[in-house]
């Protein structure tokens, strides 16, 4: 490879590399400060309060303009199994990354 293809092809690399370190960094941030909320939801999800919750909304005695998202099972389910498998996923990219250097 000659010198300025190779220089030009590092660069690439280099560009691609800041912009993803930059971005994981700024959503680490994000969820890092998210994780007292995922707490929450998982102590709320499946407790009595949940379930009083829920039985009060299919019962109809919440207001009708209620954002309710949360008493659905599969949203919060989903939020946190997502939020498990990210968290494997990170450890795994980790392991990898410090085995290649």
């Amino acid at each position: 490879m000659e010198q300025t293809e190779r220089i030009r092809l590092m660069e690439q690399h280099l560009d691609r590399a800041s912009q993803a370190v930059m971005q994981l960094s700024a959503a680490l941030d994000q969820y890092a400060k998210a994780q007292q909320s995922l707490t929450a939801l998982s102590h709320y999800y499946g407790s009595d309060d949940w379930r009083q919750d829920y039985a009060d909304d299919e019962a109809g005695h919440l207001p009708p303009s209620l954002k309710r998202g949360v008493l659905s099972e599969d949203a919060v389910w989903n939020t946190l199994t997502d939020s498990r498998e990210l968290n494997i996923r990170m450890l795994e990219t980790v392991t990898a990354v410090l085995k290649s250097r």
